[in-house]
């Protein structure tokens, strides 16, 4: 899978981030997608110089989904404060083993372990630790998995695939968090499927819709359209 350009205009860039691209260079080398939309863009509008792209928020490595860039530095001062406040919306897709509720309301504390690159439940009175609150809805069970709906309250490290693993419930390919198997590439079953926020220039609501791509596990679930 490519990235793909979903929504553009002289301010903003909506673009689908591929499972295993890196939202920005790591020390792996490998093309990021900060690295193609600044291609993109110079390409698409024969830049001399490098184009300016602003990065505002981020998106695990394994999951993929819908990301947003700045294309100019007023539009990116103006994104950051709607992420840090968390007055974006934003809901996520996933797939984990086992069969979970209906409806569930985690609220855990988190502490990551930045030499691990991993977050872990604790109690509350842990050093380091922070609240982490989540919302889930169950969309359809298939072959021993669920198909989630998650919505965060707040915003940690690693928070949706350490707070489900926790409960007993691991992202289909996350072997970092309990999962038993990984997924080709290096993926993990978590996407950003929808992302809307308030445009920085002309103050209008802006939402960008995108599903997850047709390969398992997602393909195993008819409420995706599949069969």
């Amino acid at each position: 899978m490519e990235p793909k350009v979903l929504l553009e205009d002289n301010h903003l860039l909506f673009v689908v981030k591929p499972h295993a691209m890196p939202a920005q260079p790591d020390p792996s080398g490998d093309v990021s997608l900060l690295d193609w939309v600044k291609t993109y863009l110079k390409e698409r509008y024969s830049k001399p110089g490098e184009a300016f792209v602003g990065l505002v928020h981020r998106i695990d490595r394994p999951a993929g989904g819908v990301m947003v860039f700045a294309k100019t530095s007023k539009a990116a001062g103006r994104l950051h404060p709607q992420f840090r406040d968390r007055t974006i919306s934003k809901s996520y897709r996933a797939v984990v083993h086992g069969q979970t509720p209906e409806q569930g309301h985690l609220v855990d504390f988190l502490r990551k372990n930045a030499k691990q690159n991993r977050s872990y439940v604790v109690s509350s009175e842990t050093r380091g630790a922070k609240r982490a609150e989540l919302r889930y809805s169950l969309i359809e069970s298939a072959r021993d998995l669920s198909l989630l709906e998650v919505e965060l309250m707040t915003g940690r490290h690693h928070q949706i695939r350490a707070q489900l693993a926790a409960h007993g419930y691991p992202l289909v390919g996350d072997v970092k968090y309990g999962a038993k198997r990984p997924l080709r590439g290096g993926k993990i079953a978590l996407w950003s499927g929808r992302l809307g926020l308030t445009h920085p220039v002309t103050k209008k609501p802006v939402e960008v819709d995108c599903p997850p791509p047709d390969h398992p596990p997602w393909s195993y679930f008819l409420a995706l359209g599949r069969e």
